[in-house]
């Protein structure tokens, strides 16, 4: 039997990213991303709803991330969900669900905001080969409407 975890979000940082390096030498990036969704409610009344989610991203993508990254980007995360149970100091029993990033990409804001350009994908998959054509070094960057995403 199969099982599927996974997470993809977009929205924008909360907080400048913290690299931090573990006693293992391992690099962790991480830090916070809000989602927001809205709707009308069946009054019409527009509703509103942010999400916080924490994020961490391990080894050279961390690096990366934590060089490309800011408080108040925009940036797609794609992961898995993982949860940490642990006891505090006080003997309360503590948990915290994260989104442990597989790959990203930062977008930077067009002119009106409305679009975003990609500025680049980062991937965890390191040794897979890389693709070119000069037709792709030719071709002008994608461009990203927040209204054409069905999320």
């Amino acid at each position: 039997m199969y099982s599927l975890n996974r997470a993809e979000i977009l929205g924008n940082l909360t907080r400048d990213p913290e690299l931090r390096t573990i006693a293992s030498g391992q690099s962790i990036c991480t830090f916070a991303v809000a989602t927001n969704r809205r709707w009308r409610d069946k009054d019409g009344n527009t509703k509103e709803d942010t999400q916080y989610h924490e994020i961490s991203i391990w080894g050279k993508q961390g690096e990366l991330a934590s060089q490309m990254l800011s408080k108040g980007k925009k940036v797609y995360i794609e992961g898995r969900l993982q949860t940490s149970s642990w006891e505090g100091t006080d003997g309360a029993k503590r948990s915290k669900t994260e989104i442990v990033a597989e790959n990203f990409i930062p977008l930077a804001p067009k002119g009106d905001g409305a679009s975003f350009d990609i500025v680049g994908a980062v991937s965890g998959e390191e040794d897979a080969p890389k693709k070119s054509s000069k037709k792709a070094e030719t071709a002008p960057a994608d461009e990203i409407n927040l209204d054409d995403i069905p999320f």
